[in-house]
């Protein structure tokens, strides 16, 4: 009997979750660009800061109202440039927001960067922009992932794949 009541429960505990998954007023996840980089005019003592525009694009019927975002840059499979914020827009149904981050460089994660382009001199670089978006309330956070190859020779970047989790 007691097997059976936990049975119950765990069954009624899985269907509660998935209903809740299946809530998302999302149906496709944003897109999340970058428009501009450069260093931010107000460095700090402790380093560079840099500055990012980025454009979100919802392709969806209900606005997307961002509470916060964390992201990252990646350079030949080392972290090199994290940021969180908070004072964002609400982006438009259908529609498009542009605004600026700050990043801060990971010195660890450069370090290592350039022991690696020392040891294997290359003339393409494996980079990765992944972004974590808070909608705020109930609503899981979208994740949105690009990966690419940057050229040395000037040539410009190369989009391997973009993806996004709702």
């Amino acid at each position: 009997m007691k097997t059976l009541l936990q049975a119950v429960l765990i069954l009624a505990l899985a269907v509660l979750l998935s209903a809740c998954a299946a809530l998302s007023p999302y149906d496709e996840a944003p897109a999340v660009t970058v428009t501009s980089f450069g260093l931010a005019p107000e460095g700090t003592s402790t380093g560079p800061v840099f500055r990012v525009g980025l454009r979100v694009i919802n392709p969806n019927r209900v606005e997307l109202p961002l509470v916060g975002m964390s992201y990252r840059v990646d350079l030949q499979g080392q972290r090199l440039l994290t940021g969180a914020a908070n004072d964002l827009p609400i982006v438009p149904a259908y529609g498009s927001a542009d605004f600026e981050v700050d990043l801060s460089p990971d010195l660890i994660g450069g370090l290592r960067l350039i022991g690696d382009l020392m040891a294997n001199p290359t003339e393409t670089f494996d980079y990765r922009f992944a972004a974590r978006l808070d909608v705020g309330g109930w609503r899981p956070n979208i994740r949105v992932e690009e990966i690419g190859q940057l050229s040395a020779r000037g040539a410009g970047t190369r989009p391997l794949n973009q993806s996004a989790v709702p």
